[in-house]
C-alpha cells in the first residue's frame, strides 16, 4: 500500500513536472476511453523510475480516471449545485475504500450520514464522519461547517466486523451492543472531563475529592487565566484519553478524542500553546492516528502539523534542548518524541513522492532508535530493585543507559515528586480554609474565590479586596436566572440593622440582596453612608418584585441521586486513564516504531534498487 502511494505521488510529480493533462487528448479520446499515447507515457516514465511497465501503466490509468470523474464532478456542480464528497471508508473495505458521493451542501450532517450509512452498509447510529479535521456535526448544515465540493470525508466505524458479518444475526446483535457501549463510552468520556475541569474552579477537599490541575514540567501546579484554565483542562483530558485509546491500538475512538483536544486546545492563545509541549506532542498523536488508520491522504495539513509540533518543541526545550536541560538535568527522555516527529516526517514525504526526504528522516529515526533502545537485561535489574518497568525505561533513557545512575535518578524522583504533591495538597487545604473563613464573614463562595484568585491567596490582602469594592459581595453561587429569587428577610434581622441605626427601607433592601446576611448587609450600608449603592439597588428592586422559589420546585431525591451515580462513574472512567506517572506521554517500548522504521527503510532501499521488471 504505501509502495503504491509512492508511486502515486511520483507519477503525478511527472506530470505536473511535463504538464500533461491526462483527461485531454492524446490521452483521452473523445469517448473518455485510454489512448495508445498512455503506454508510450507509461513506458517512459517506468524508464524513468526504474520500474514496471506494466504497475506503472496500471496506476497512470488510475490517475486519468480520478480526473475525468473529477471533472465530471466539477461541471456537475457548476450547472446543478450537487457537490461531490470523497469518502474514505474504514480499512476492513479495502476494494472499495475511497469513492465518490455526490450531495447538496444545504442538508444537514445527520441527513449526510444517513447517506453514507445507506450507501456503504454501516449502522446509522455507529458510524463518526471527520470531515476538515473536526466531527461532523449533526444538527448544522454543511454549508455552516465549512464542506465544499471535493472536500474528503473519513468514516470512523464504531464497531469492527468481518465482510459476512451481517449474514449471521447473532454475530450482528453482538456488535451492535458493543458500539452502543463504545457510544455510551464516549459520551461519559465527555461528561467526566467536563465535571474534572469544573471541579477544577471549585471549592474541594483534595483528600476526599478527586479533580484536574495543571503543572509544569517540575510538577507543581501553574497559574492560568481562569478564562483559559477551563479550555486547557478540557483539551488535556481529552489528550489523555485519545492517548489510553492509541496505547490499546482503539484508533477509531482515540481519532475524535484527540480532535476535540486541538479543539479546544485552540481556544487558548498562543503564548501558552509555544510555552508547553502538549500541543506538540498532540498533533503528534494525531498523525500517529491517522497513519494506523491508513488515512493519512485524509490529513490534508499532516506536513503542516509536524512543523508545527517541531517548532513547538524548539520552543519549549530550547536551541539543542538548552532550557529542557536546565530545567530537568537531562533530555534523555524527550527524544523519544523527535524519533516519533522524524519517524512521521519520513512516512509522509515517501507517501508524497519525496524519496530522498523521507530516508533523510527515516535514517534520522533510525538513529534515535539505536540511542534510545535498552538492554533488557537492565530494565530486568530494576525491576529487582523494586522499581517498575515505565520507571526503569525512563530512568535509563535519563541517565544514558547507566543502571546504578538511573536507580538513584528515579529514587531522588520519587522523593521529589512526594514532596511537590505534599506541598500542592496543603497548599489547596489552605485555600480551602481561607475561603471557608470568608464564607464565614458572609461572603459567597464566588466572591470569595475570586478576591483570593485576585490576592493570589493572600487572606489578608483578599479581605481588603472585599471591603474596598462592594460590589463584589453580592456575588453568589446560584443560577443567574435565580439569583433574586430570595425571600422576605426576617424581622429578627431587620431590627439587628435598625438597632444597628440604620434606616428600616435600606435595612429590609440590603438583606434581600444578600439574602439576610447581617454582617454583609451592614458593611455594605456602613461603606455606603446608610444606603445601598445604585446598582445595588436596582437588585434589591427586581428581588423585592420577584416570587421566591418554593422548595416543591425542586427535583425529586432520587433522580438526583441516580445523576449523582452517573457522574461518578464517568469520573472514575477518566481517572482509570489519566497515568500516574507524569512522564507516560515519553515512555515507550519503540516495538511498533522498530518495526516502521524497518518496514519504511526498506521501501525508500527499493526504490533505490528497483531494477525494470518487463
Amino acid at each position: 500500500m504505501a509502495q503504491k502511494k509512492y508511486l502515486q505521488a511520483k507519477l503525478t510529480q511527472f506530470l505536473r513536472e511535463d504538464g500533461i493533462q491526462l483527461w485531454k487528448p492524446p490521452y483521452t479520446d473523445e469517448n473518455k476511453d485510454i489512448s495508445l499515447a498512455l503506454k508510450d507515457l507509461a513506458k517512459k516514465y517506468s524508464d524513468k523510475l526504474e520500474y514496471c511497465e506494466n504497475e506503472v501503466e496500471k496506476v497512470i490509468e488510475e490517475i486519468r480516471l480520478k480526473a475525468i470523474e473529477r471533472g465530471t464532478g466539477n461541471e456537475n456542480y457548476k450547472t446543478t449545485g450537487i457537490a461531490t464528497i470523497e469518502v474514505f471508508l474504514p480499512t476492513r473495505l479495502r476494494k472499495d475504500k475511497k469513492t465518490l458521493l455526490e450531495t447538496r451542501l444545504h442538508v444537514t450532517g445527520r441527513e449526510l450520514r444517513s447517506k453514507i450509512a445507506e450507501t456503504f452498509g454501516f449502522q446509522e447510529n455507529y458510524i463518526r464522519i471527520i470531515i476538515n479535521k473536526k466531527q461532523l456535526q449533526l444538527g448544522k448544515s454543511l454549508e455552516e461547517q465549512g464542506v465544499t465540493h471535493n472536500v474528503k470525508a473519513m468514516v470512523l466505524e464504531l464497531k469492527q466486523s468481518e465482510e459476512d458479518v451481517r449474514k449471521n444475526f447473532q454475530v450482528e446483535e453482538e456488535e451492535q451492543n458493543e458500539a452502543e457501549l463504545k457510544e455510551k463510552r464516549i459520551q461519559r468520556t465527555k461528561r467526566g472531563l467536563e465535571i474534572l475541569a469544573e471541579r477544577a474552579e471549585m471549592v474541594v477537599d483534595p483528600e476526599t475529592t478527586p479533580y484536574l490541575d495543571i503543572a509544569n514540567q517540575t510538577g507543581r501546579s501553574i497559574r492560568i487565566p481562569p478564562s483559559e484554565k477551563k479550555a486547557l483542562m478540557l483539551a488535556m483530558g481529552y489528550h489523555e484519553k485519545g492517548r489510553a485509546f492509541l496505547k490499546r491500538k482503539e484508533y477509531g475512538l482515540a481519532l475524535p478524542c484527540l480532535l476535540d483536544a486541538d479543539r479546544y486546545f485552540c481556544e487558548c492563545c498562543t503564548e501558552l500553546l509555544d510555552t508547553v509541549d502538549n500541543y506538540a506532542v498532540l498533533q503528534l498523536d494525531i498523525v500517529w492516528c491517522y497513519f494506523h488508520l491508513e488515512q493519512l491522504e485524509c490529513l490534508d495539513d499532516a506536513e503542516k502539523k509536524l512543523n508545527l509540533a517541531q517548532k513547538c518543541f524548539k520552543n519549549c526545550y530550547g536551541e539543542n534542548h538548552q532550557r529542557l536541560v536546565h530545567i530537568k538535568g537531562n533530555c534523555g527522555k524527550e527524544k523519544i518524541l523527535f524519533l516519533r516527529l522524524y519517524l512521521l516526517q519520513g512516512i509522509r514525504n515517501y507517501h508524497s513522492g519525496n524519496g530522498e526526504e523521507a530516508c533523510e528522516y527515516l535514517n534520522k529515526a533510525h538513529q534515535l532508535f539505536k540511542e534510545l533502545y535498552i538492554d533488557p537485561s537492565k530494565v530486568h535489574s530494576l525491576l529487582q530493585l523494586g522499581f517498575t518497568a515505565q520507571e526503569a525505561r525512563l530512568g535509563l533513557r535519563a541517565c544514558d543507559g547507566n543502571v546504578d545512575h538511573a536507580a538513584t535518578h528515579i529514587t531522588n524522583r520519587r522523593e521529589e515528586l512526594a514532596q511537590i504533591r505534599k506541598e500542592e495538597k496543603e497548599k489547596k487545604r489552605r485555600r480551602l480554609e481561607n475561603i471557608n473563613s470568608l464564607k464565614g464573614m458572609g461572603y459567597s463562595t464566588h466572591a470569595a474565590k475570586q478576591a483570593l484568585h485576585q490576592a493570589s491567596g493572600n487572606l489578608d490582602e483578599a479581605l481588603k479586596i472585599l471591603l474596598s469594592n462592594p460590589h463584589m459581595w453580592w456575588l453568589n453561587d446560584s443560577n443567574p436566572e435565580t439569583n433574586h429569587h430570595q425571600e422576605s428577610p426576617s424581622q429578627e434581622n431587620i431590627d439587628q440593622l435598625v438597632y444597628m441605626g440604620f434606616d428600616m427601607g435600606a435595612a429590609q433592601a440590603a438583606l434581600r440582596v444578600f439574602r439576610g446576611s447581617v454582617p454583609l448587609a451592614a458593611q455594605t450600608l456602613a461603606h455606603n453612608g446608610g444606603s445601598l449603592p445604585p446598582d445595588l439597588q436596582l437588585m434589591a428592586e427586581d428581588s423585592s418584585s420577584t416570587p421566591s422559589t418554593s422548595p416543591s420546585d425542586s427535583a425529586g431525591t432520587s433522580s438526583s441521586s441516580t445523576d449523582e451515580d452517573m457522574e461518578t462513574e464517568a469520573v472514575n472512567e477518566i481517572l482509570e486513564d489519566i497515568p500516574e506517572h507524569e512522564e507516560d506521554y515519553l515512555d515507550s517500548t519503540l516495538e511498533d516504531e522498530e518495526i516502521i522504521i524497518a518496514e519504511y527503510l526498506s521501501y525508500v532501499e527499493n526504490t533505490k534498487l528497483a531494477t525494470k521488471k518487463n
